[in-house]
């Protein structure tokens, strides 16, 4: 099973930009030479990507086998969250550097497909996230949340189970502020192309996502955050060897993953 899920992260990068084409069409509606440029454009970001990041993430996925073996720490998360935020940044600064030139010279009726586009983004949210009772939502959270651990260390106990729903009914539900934030962001998005901005302001619009953010938003963001790391380490604590060892070799794997596949970029 581990190594079943590691080889989805070959097969995915292999396809990248076939998928990355496919999106960028699909929210963009670029045609003629817009798609001559942005094949190249997509072509140099995945080769900065193969030589630059995936060093990187062989040696976060790495530390956080050796972490995640030892027993997990509170510094341990806030280490893996700011570690992922970090790579985030910097993956999108290099996108935005390659495509910044290419919005900035979309239409309007481009751009009024873009804002089409987020409004189905828009309703698929709400009828993922928005519909049914307070209560039903926090048990379908407590459900994703128990799917995608038992995805990293194999079936939970009944107690780890109930570690989940207990999380799931302490945090906050967010999701009415996160579609909030979603609409801000798309509608400055939407202005800065429409005033030619991308290659000046976008970057730093990117990497700092949280700037100008509902205040009540962040605070809610935090506290739910602070909520899954308590349940996490509860959860570590319980953990069986076999999860244990299910869990680093998974971290492992993605490690060799990784490797490969930037060990296959730099060939000639």
């Amino acid at each position: 099973m581990v190594q079943a899920g590691c080889s989805s992260v070959r097969l995915a990068y292999d396809n990248a930009d076939t998928l990355l084409r496919w999106e960028a069409k699909s929210y963009l509606d670029i045609h003629g030479a817009q798609v001559d440029e942005l094949d190249a454009r997509i072509a140099d970001f995945i080769a900065w990507h193969r030589k630059q990041a995936l060093p990187e993430y062989v040696e976060l996925a790495n530390e956080a086998a050796s972490r995640v073996d030892r027993g997990l720490s509170r510094e341990d998360l806030v280490w893996g969250y700011d570690s992922v935020v970090r790579e985030l940044q910097q993956v999108l600064r290099h996108a935005v550097g390659e495509g910044a030139d290419l919005l900035d010279r979309l239409s309007e009726e481009q751009i009024v497909h873009l804002e089409s586009r987020f409004a189905e983004d828009n309703r698929e949210f709400a009828r993922e996230h928005l519909s049914g009772t307070p209560q039903k939502r926090r048990k379908e959270r407590a459900r994703r949340v128990a799917e995608r651990l038992e995805d990293w260390v194999g079936s939970l106990s009944d107690a780890q189970l109930e570690r989940v729903a207990r999380y799931s009914a302490r945090a906050p539900l967010i999701d009415e502020l996160r579609d909030r934030e979603y609409r801000r962001r798309q509608a400055e998005l939407a202005a800065m192309l429409r005033a030619h901005q991308a290659r000046e302001r976008l970057a730093d619009w990117a990497v700092n996502w949280e700037r100008g953010s509902n205040p009540a938003y962040l605070a809610m963001v935090a506290a739910q955050r602070e909520e899954l790391y308590d349940m996490l380490l509860d959860i570590d604590r319980t953990l069986s060897a076999e999860q244990r060892a299910r869990a680093v070799a998974r971290f492992k794997d993605y490690a060799a993953d990784f490797a490969r596949l930037a060990a296959e970029g730099a060939r000639p």
